[in-house]
């Protein structure tokens, strides 16, 4: 009966609903498995260590003062900074680089010292040169030499045997690091890496007040000595420090890849909801197609339990096969996102484990039971009498209460498989509003279209399309369906491709042409007047700024931790050390939004300017108390002013700003920002010859890298979108061929009353046309939405207004639609009137 019926059209169009579900949700499933299952099984490597101790400053002598029985330990310090490579190295002047010009070249670089003994877990590899072959190493580079990634040795055009420099002493390259254990994710090491010995540390001067320089104290032992460690080292941790494990441990990878994989299981569900409907579409018509069949089975004895059986056997088996297609197709694809994801996480990926096929099972099945069960249930308690009357159909009562527990189904099992109450929650809730509001809208649409047809004359503008809008009056239910479907999918479609392009347009857009693209950080106080006087000479005046780092501990009365604040940014934010600033004249781009400027009596008083999102998040008013920790001293101040700042403009902005006098007396540094044309990138390279210690930021070069792994993910987005899109076209296919039965009696009604078949299709095809160009405005009128709501509150920009993005999608929905559903209502113009007349639908 299955092969039989699937020669009907509804069986397949419900396969495809299901295996096009299953199929998104387990290539996401697949996608994040290996990366759950390569995090799990290479944690310690991921962490170079069983456990380590992870802070913005040293570890305190009692610390390192901890019995280290049974425990093995490491350390790395980790900052960025300039590195440079001699213009006159051996290699440059033997020519052994091909086509590399002779002229000093420097580059940002992530330097990181390790100690005798690192890695702890995990092992480094490395090459002689660039593209050869590499090996294990045993243990760092030996004192006086580095270690470059492939990365920066290109960009330095580098090989074994130069001399680079790094701060103030030069080192020798030994070597290509071609694998880092606990390097992580490339998101958030934009920079190359360049890896030295800690020996070698003090020589270069590079640890100056204001660095930034992350400290990591690596252990490695048996369970229960580093429990003891554990247990000893938890009562000494202060602000800033904390222990990481393989269960806590790189939070920043688990946290990218988390929000990576819940927007691509949002996609995945949206596919899910969207099936649902596919799903409930064809099982009515196809319970509508077996009405007959039911009544004579009923005649000949079959009991209601009989038929339950009968269809409900067939619906499992093809529930099974469309579930295993699914599953397949979902492996198959899962691919393109592991290219992503294997690019983003610099470890290998184990195979995937049984559980995402598992999970497409079960929501092949649920999507099958939950949506299709209401109209199978209707079958056996059709009334024999049919038989005789065919007006006699399948009671409609218990329907509505049938498709609210299949939904309520459905969202269990979103909620599982998401793994996150608030995502699940947030799709199946945000569907059911956005089907709500575009069904009303559509409604709404359809009957004043109707209502402006019947005013206009009799003639005007023909036959065909009058019925067609008509048409869509007649058929409410159907055509609000169709439409809202559709619109869904559409507006999915334009979120990808024309809002994406104007928010990224927008936000490129909103930093001005000759804004900073390079800030110089780690200036002392001793040599700011060179750097200075070096920059006139240059031909550059930027403003420098003075910055101290201090750590929020207090708010008015109480005491604050990351444990004070349940918000992640929050946490963050209490968890680092902040750059004060003193200035006092407004800075150019801030914005006072509540409170007052300094004045002259301020000066050496205990006040500060607060930037307006950080109070936000944090809580802080006007009139508050701060207290911070500045290398071991509390400051006190009170808040007298809230500001906007204007970020994207890239000058130096601070989120603490004080009047002069009350900052001056702690350690210091300064930091500056200019705009350097290309070609005078040379300036660089002078620069920092003249002053090697200091660190410049190419802002340019670090958002292209950015913008490039966004791109990645965002590319793997659109991908699992596709089958959002393709369900999105079932649903309509779905819709338009359910009311084929109506429709197929009605044309033949007409012809035999004497209407032509172009009469007809101008009808039909108006009435598609219609339909596409209802979803298609309501569409663009939902994605114009969204995409402002994310260019206000993820963006930060203005998004313009894109007045032609509504008559592109009215337009293109039309021909969508028409063009589809003349597919599926074309054989219906060809089908003998008296054939259609006969049977009586």
């Amino acid at each position: 009966m299955l092969r039989r019926d699937a020669r009907g059209g509804e069986l397949r169009l419900l396969a495809a609903a299901l295996a096009t579900a299953v199929a998104a949700l387990t290539a996401v499933g697949f996608s994040a498995d290996r990366v759950r299952l390569a995090l799990e099984s290479e944690s310690h490597q991921l962490l170079a260590a069983d456990l380590v101790f992870a802070s913005d400053h040293p570890p305190s002598p009692a610390l390192l003062a901890l019995p280290r029985e049974g425990v093995r330990q490491a350390q790395t310090l980790s900052f960025p900074s300039m590195v440079a490579h001699a213009a006159e190295s051996a290699s440059t002047r033997s020519g052994a680089l091909a086509g590399t010009p002779s002229a000093a070249r420097t580059a940002l670089a992530d330097i990181k010292a390790v100690s005798e003994g690192y890695p702890l877990r995990g092992a480094l590899r490395t090459a002689p040169a660039l593209n050869a072959a590499d090996q294990p190493a045993s243990g760092g580079p030996p004192r006086g030499t580095v270690w470059l990634d492939e990365r920066l040795a290109l960009a330095l055009a580098a090989q074994r045997g130069d001399r680079i420099a790094v701060g103030k002493t030069e080192l020798a390259v030994d070597a290509v690091l071609t694998q880092e254990p606990d390097r992580g994710v490339s998101f958030f090491s934009v920079a190359p890496r360049l890896l030295m010995n800690l020996a070698d540390l003090d020589a270069t001067g590079l640890v100056q007040p204001g660095a930034r320089v992350a400290w990591r104290l690596l252990l490695a032992g048996d369970a229960a000595a580093l429990a003891t460690w554990r247990d000893a080292a938890t009562p000494l941790l202060g602000r800033g420090e904390r222990l990481e494990d393989a269960q806590s441990g790189r939070p920043e990878i688990r946290s990218a890849l988390d929000r990576a994989s819940s927007f691509l299981g949002l996609a995945a569900l949206l596919t899910a909801i969207l099936a649902a409907v596919a799903v409930a579409l064809a099982a009515r018509r196809y319970a509508q197609r077996h009405l007959d069949a039911c009544a004579v089975m009923r005649c000949l004895g079959a009991t209601q339990a009989d038929l339950l059986w009968l269809f409900g056997s067939q619906f499992v088996l093809l529930g099974v096969l469309a579930s295993a297609l699914g599953c397949v197709v979902g492996y198959a694809a899962h691919f393109v996102l592991h290219a992503a994801f294997a690019q983003l996480l610099e470890t290998s990926l184990p195979a995937p484990g049984w559980r995402p096929a598992a999970q497409g099972f079960v929501l092949g099945l649920v999507l099958l039971l939950a949506f299709a069960a209401p109209p199978l249930l209707q079958l056996r308690r059709v009334p024999t009498l049919r038989v005789l009357r065919r007006e006699l159909g399948a009671p409609a009562a218990g329907l509505f209460g049938g498709f609210a527990v299949g939904a309520l189904a459905l969202a269990a099992v979103m909620l599982w498989i998401a793994g996150d109450i608030r995502l699940g929650a947030f799709v199946f809730g945000g569907f059911a509003v956005a089907l709500l509001v575009f069904a009303g809208v559509a409604r709404l649409l359809v009957r004043a279209a109707a209502a402006l047809v019947r005013r206009l004359p009799t003639g005007a503008g023909g036959h065909g399309w009058r019925q067609g809008i008509l048409g869509l009056e007649r058929r409410a239910g159907a055509s609000v369906v169709q439409i809202s479907a559709l619109a869904i999918g559409v507006m999915a479609l334009l979120l990808l491709t024309t809002i994406r392009g104007d928010l990224l347009t927008a936000w490129r857009g909103a930093t001005p042409a000759d804004a900073p693209n390079r800030f110089v950080i780690n200036i002392q106080p001793d040599e700011l007047d060179a750097v200075r006087a070096y920059f006139e000479a240059n031909g550059l005046r930027p403003e420098f700024a003075p910055m101290v780092r201090g750590r929020l501990v207090r708010l008015n009365d109480a005491d604050i931790t990351a444990e004070s604040f349940t918000d992640e940014r929050a946490q963050r934010l209490i968890d680092r050390e902040f750059n004060l600033s003193w200035r006092d004249t407004p800075p150019a781009g801030n914005t006072l939004l509540a409170g007052r400027w300094f004045s002259p009596a301020d000066r050496g008083h205990g006040v500060v300017s607060v930037e307006e999102g950080l109070a936000r998040t944090l809580g802080i008013h006007l009139g508050d108390r701060l207290a911070f920790d500045v290398g071991g001293e509390m400051l006190s101040v009170e808040v007298v002013a809230l500001r906007k700042l204007d970020w994207d403009s890239m000058r130096v902005n601070f989120f603490v700003l004080a009047p002069s006098g009350v900052l001056e007396t702690f350690s210091t540094s300064w930091i500056t920002a200019f705009h350097l044309p290309p070609a005078d990138a040379a300036f660089v390279n002078r620069l920092v010859g003249e002053f090697p210690t200091l660190t410049v930021i190419d802002v340019a070069a670090i958002l292209r890298q950015l913008q490039a792994i966004l791109d990645l993910v965002s590319r793997a987005i659109e991908f699992v979108f596709l089958f959002t899109v393709l369900a999105g076209l079932i649903v309509l296919w779905a819709a338009l061929v359910s009311a084929a039965d109506e429709r197929r009696y009605e044309l033949a009604l007409l012809r035999a009353l004497g209407a032509r078949r172009s009469q007809l299709a101008g009808a039909l095809l108006a009435e598609y046309a219609a339909i596409g160009a209802t979803a298609g405005l309501i569409a663009s009128a939902g994605a114009m939405a969204v995409g402002a709501v994310l260019a206000a509150k993820v963006f930060h920009v203005a998004l313009p207004l894109a007045l032609g993005l509504p008559f592109i999608a009215t337009g293109g929905g039309a021909l969508l639609v028409a063009g589809t559903g003349w597919l599926a209502a074309a054989r219906l113009l060809r089908a003998p009137p008296l054939l259609a007349l006969r049977a009586g639908v």
